[in-house]
């Protein structure tokens, strides 16, 4: 809950993060297309205590400096990532897009837990609204800005007991008409967060492109839209964190598809040569599958499963929905409907997404079977871990 003074000076420090992010991105594609190495973190930071005492840019040593030398850090992480194939190069940041800072020196921050307020370099006390309890020894805090109001994520380390896991194995489905199928016959709704929003956002969207590029007006009308898809992230975020905490922490040991999301996701337009077929039709699911988050929701079973000392299996998805739990028939005729599955050999008939959890939960088994090392995937391992709490402000 920061007052006048403290929104101008993180404005202004997210400010100075961005521009030194973006100077240092610069340098070192203005040093590549030279034919120079790149600098490493060591020597940017030499560059920055040039650029804050520099009669160009005096304006820098408003900022703290380790926030600043953080940016630079990121940029290092980033061309890390590019390296090592896990992302895209590196681009220059805009303003309005993942506006923050960091303070990485637990020394300089203060947690005044009872009164709910925190202290930081240059920016003094500010109230926060608790969003959670903040447990354990502070280790850095971040500020960071989403869809016109300011938060602070506090990472802690606190130590905690070894899990025993709890309760029985299953297997699970995803899908769309069902967002999750339990091999134990228990489905969970899906939420459809996006579609909930849909018109309501493409009504405003429509406004904003009425209106003049820079203007009051189309400011405003672009914080909404912000504020609407802030919404809708912040719905299927809660959905997804209440489901996967539920099924983490009755179950000891979970299978789940490993499903590739791009690669169903892909658009079926086609090219000029070769178009496409039932395009809308596709996109339509394409909507559907990622308004779901089955990467997010598999993410967060994995995490929390490793936390409650249980077990985690990516099995392969192949002919999960085409065999028969009872005879083990593998055909495409098993599935005639989206809903129903009924076997050509035995005659078997459930849910189809029923039929899919079991079988994964067959191939989990199997997994377990072969020492955790199969087509399936292995178990998380059990490692101790920092635990990030995000806290309002």
């Amino acid at each position: 809950m920061p007052n006048g003074e403290m929104l101008r000076n993180m404005r202004q420090f997210a400010g100075a993060c961005r521009f030194v992010y973006n100077k240092a991105l610069a340098l070192q594609d203005e040093r590549h297309k030279g034919g120079e190495k790149k600098l490493g973190y060591a020597g940017l930071c030499k560059l920055l205590t040039e650029w804050r005492n520099g009669a160009e840019t005096p304006w820098l040593k408003d900022a703290p400096v380790h926030p600043l030398q953080q940016a630079l850090k990121d940029l290092e992480r980033a061309y890390a990532n590019f390296f090592e194939k896990r992302a895209d190069f590196p681009r220059f940041k805009r303003k309005g897009e993942q506006d923050g800072f960091r303070y990485p020196d637990p020394k300089q921050i203060k947690l005044d837990r009872e009164n709910g307020r925190i202290f930081l370099p240059k920016m003094g006390y500010i109230r926060y609204r608790n969003s959670r309890t903040v447990r354990g020894e502070v280790r850095s805090a971040t500020v960071s800005l989403r869809a016109g109001r300011w938060y602070v994520s506090i990472l802690t380390a606190c130590e905690v007991e070894q899990a025993v896991p709890q309760g029985p194995a299953v297997g699970i489905d995803v899908g769309v008409s069902r967002f999750a199928t339990l091999s134990d016959g228990t489905f969970i709704a899906p939420l459809a967060s996006f579609r909930k929003h849909e018109q309501r956002l493409a009504k405003y969207q429509r406004r904003l492109a009425r209106k003049v590029k820079g203007s009051t007006n189309w400011k405003k009308t672009k914080a909404r839209i912000q504020r609407i898809h802030a919404r809708i992230a912040d719905a299927r975020a809660d959905f997804l964190h209440k489901a996967s905490n539920t099924i983490s922490k009755n179950h000891a040991m979970i299978a789940v598809e490993d499903l590739k999301v791009r690669n169903m996701t892909k658009s079926a337009r086609g090219t000029v040569e070769q178009p496409g077929r039932q395009v809308r039709q596709k996109a339509g699911l394409n909507k559907a599958i990622l308004d779901q988050g089955w990467g997010e929701f598999r993410r967060q079973l994995e995490y929390k499963t490793a936390w409650r000392g249980g077990f985690f299996f990516v099995v392969d998805p192949r002919n999960t929905s085409r065999r028969c739990p009872c005879c083990g028939h593998i055909s495409a005729d098993n599935r005639k409907t989206q809903a129903l599955f009924a076997c050509t050999r035995c005659g078997h008939e459930a849910n189809a997404d029923h039929v899919g959890a079991l079988n994964v939960l067959a191939a989990g088994h199997a997994a377990i079977a072969c020492g955790g090392m199969a087509q399936s995937g292995r178990p998380m391992k059990q490692e101790p871990a920092e635990v990030t709490q995000a806290i309002a402000a």
